[in-house]
């Protein structure tokens, strides 16, 4: 338990980082509402054709009793409009991050020199970071894809699918944000994508107390662009968690100054 709240004042503190920084969180805000917009407009026509398409696949249903397959379709178009949110929250942060790279990777350095000790990133051509952070976030993507059917399958298991199915979607999705809001910081110190996700696992409680918060916040169109910048700063402070810096190197010690010769000692000065 303790872990877990450890999580939530990691978000909370980077919360209060941009608070303190209004420039960053104002130009941070910008990416995330360019993203939204998209994610908007994306939902919207999931849910104007969601119950279309069911109905398409869904061809038995019609010669069921009635009122079983407006129930059964009904079901069904809730369940594939609540994966496409799952889906849409997940996907909102790399989109957002891949949009905004060069002002969040220069927002997490900042929080990390104000902590002290800030990693020097590698040198790696620009075509090479843009490469890898799109095939990481695809990997990520592909990830949350196959856990989204998984849920939305086990939607459909009476009590289960309405009580665990759904808490079980936001521990989903904590972990995922966790992972993706983390990138930058990770990148960073030359972390790989694999190496990320046993990190966080390690410390999972940690990382759900900071990501699940974070994940049904971001349910709130407007809430996700206003807190998008803190969750960049605390997914650094999490990182920093994860993998503290190194101890600042001994200093050896001064030699100690000679003592001044009493007369009559050999060498002394003669009175």
């Amino acid at each position: 338990m303790g872990d877990v709240i450890r999580g939530v004042r990691l978000l909370a503190d980077g919360q209060r980082w941009v608070l303190r920084h209004r420039r960053d969180w104002r130009f941070g805000m910008v990416p995330a509402l360019i993203a939204l917009v998209g994610y908007v407009v994306a939902l919207v026509v999931l849910a104007l054709w969601a119950g279309d398409l069911v109905d398409w696949a869904t061809p038995f249903a019609d010669h069921w009793a009635s009122p079983w397959p407006g129930l059964f379709r009904g079901l069904l178009t809730a369940l594939l409009f609540g994966a496409g949110l799952l889906l849409s929250v997940i996907s909102f942060t790399a989109v957002t991050l891949l949009v905004g790279d060069p002002f969040y990777e220069a927002l997490s350095a900042r929080v990390e020199r104000g902590e002290g000790d800030c990693p020097q990133a590698p040198e790696r051509p620009l075509w090479r970071e843009v490469w890898t952070a799109v095939r990481d976030s695809a990997r990520v993507l592909l990830w949350a894809a196959v856990f989204g059917v998984l849920l939305f399958a086990a939607g459909f298991v009476p009590v289960a699918g309405q009580t665990v199915v759904p808490v079980a979607g936001f521990c989903v999705s904590g972990f995922f944000l966790a992972l993706e809001l983390t990138t930058v910081a990770f990148e960073r110190r030359a972390v790989d994508l694999t190496a990320r996700t046993r990190l966080l696992r390690h410390r999972l409680p940690l990382v759900l107390g900071f990501g699940v918060p974070l994940a049904a916040a971001f349910l709130v169109p407007f809430v996700a662009v206003v807190l998008m910048p803190g969750a960049v700063a605390g997914a650094t402070l999490l990182v920093r968690e994860l993998l503290p810096p190194p101890p600042p190197p001994a200093q050896p010690d001064a030699p100690a100054a000679a003592s001044p010769q009493e007369p009559g000692t050999p060498g002394a000065a003669p009175s």
